[in-house]
């Protein structure tokens, strides 16, 4: 037996790591970053907001996938002409999208569809197949998730999935395939300055997920699976639905001290507010602040949208102001998930698709850092920190 009064612990020599590996840096990447301190993020060297506003969706796709914008018409209709047929969904997963309907949301029914759809395809595991069949099996599974999602939206509440048009961006057909109705281009415009701001973000939760599961090997579609499962997380992609619900449960702007102090007093913490990384500004609450404005500008005072972003911009303004007050030094502002419900909401998406929609887009992030980490990879493996009782102890022998 070992004498524990001489044994000697393994992890005494690890470094005492902050909880959460909050600053840790724990690999190199070229797909993005995020830098808090000055409010900036990045999709390769591109400023992600300076994206949003200047290119669609579909151009930024190929920059994550290929590491490099499209510079000519001819580059973009290759790309799109590569991507268009594979947004339909397979007849052996469409066989079984009714039943995953009636018995999961969107988000849920979402990680067993691309499972089935990952099988159906084929796909094997990543360090068996070369970078080509890497980047194609991704395409898919970026391609495929936004109807993926409004089919399974559309099925669980009775209707019929809408299949996806050619003549069609990708924010534009995405409203087509959710509603059914001609999306108005004002609201594909919003839609994709949100989608394009949440394709990446760092070694979120869900990015981390996906490498996590890459590093072991394993095809794209295990990697996306479980990153949609550290997404389903309300402290990650729940929060735009349950930001809104905040606006809901104050009501009018008299209500504002009385609903969000006594959370704060609490610890409690208010959706839509604060951040990880960002101690300023999170340039994409900002740009979608200016999004939902544009959306409502020259409607009547009294127009419920315009109604809806006035108060939206007059209860930031008071809640950071209390935060300030009652959190001194702390500079917890907005962050995207408080704007992101608003322009949602103003572009016909229901709060039950708010995360889903998220997904559709981070997608493509968590596929580049997959495509990255099978690039050149080594798995990940931390250690912990042992804290329980002192082992080894004896045995107990059942009593009597």
């Amino acid at each position: 037996m070992i004498d524990a009064s001489t044994r000697t612990t393994p992890f005494t020599a690890l470094a005492a790591e902050p909880r959460g590996l909050k600053g840790v840096v724990v690999a190199d990447t070229a797909v993005g970053d995020v830098r808090g301190a000055e409010g900036f993020y990045h999709y390769r060297q591109y400023s992600a907001i300076d994206l949003a506003e200047q290119r669609p969706i579909e151009d930024v796709w190929q920059l994550m996938i290929d590491g490099a914008l499209p510079t000519t018409a001819a580059q973009r209709e290759a790309f799109a002409a590569e991507v268009r047929p594979l947004r339909a969904i397979p007849p052996t997963v469409a066989a079984v999208l009714r039943v995953i309907a009636q018995v999961s949301e969107p988000l849920d029914g979402l990680r067993t569809a691309l499972s089935l759809a990952a099988a159906g395809r084929g796909m094997r595991p990543n360090i068996d197949i070369d970078a080509a069949q890497r980047r194609a099996d991704a395409l898919f599974l970026c391609a495929i998730t936004p109807t993926l999602l409004c089919a399974l939206h559309r099925l669980r509440r009775g209707l019929e999935p809408v299949e996806p048009r050619d003549d069609l961006g990708y924010a534009a057909g995405y409203l087509w395939m959710l509603t059914g109705d001609e999306p108005a281009p004002a609201h594909a415009d919003a839609l994709e300055h949100y989608l394009i701001s949440t394709i990446d973000h760092g070694f979120n939760a869900s990015t981390f997920t996906a490498r996590v599961v890459a590093s072991t090997g394993a095809d794209l579609g295990a990697c996306v699976v479980a990153a949609i499962g550290a997404l389903s997380g309300p402290w990650h992609g729940g929060a735009p639905s349950r930001a809104l619900a905040l606006l809901d449960e104050i009501a009018t702007p008299d209500r504002i001290d009385a609903v969000v102090r006594p959370l704060i007093e609490s610890g409690d913490k208010i959706m839509g507010f604060g951040h990880a990384v960002y101690r300023t500004d999170d340039p994409r609450s900002v740009m979608l602040r200016d999004v939902a404005l544009r959306l409502v500008a020259g409607r009547p005072v009294d127009d419920p949208q315009r109604r809806l972003v006035t108060f939206a911009v007059g209860t930031e303004e008071r809640v950071v102001a209390l935060l300030d007050e009652l959190k001194p030094g702390r500079r917890l502002r907005t962050n995207v998930e408080f704007y992101a419900g608003v322009v949602m909401q103003l572009c016909g998406v229901p709060a039950e698709m708010f995360t889903p929609t998220f997904a559709s887009s981070r997608v493509i992030g968590w596929c580049a850092n997959v495509l990255e980490q099978a690039a050149d990879n080594k798995i990940i493996r931390p250690s912990a920190r042992y804290v329980g009782a002192p082992p080894p102890a004896v045995v107990p022998a059942y009593a009597g």
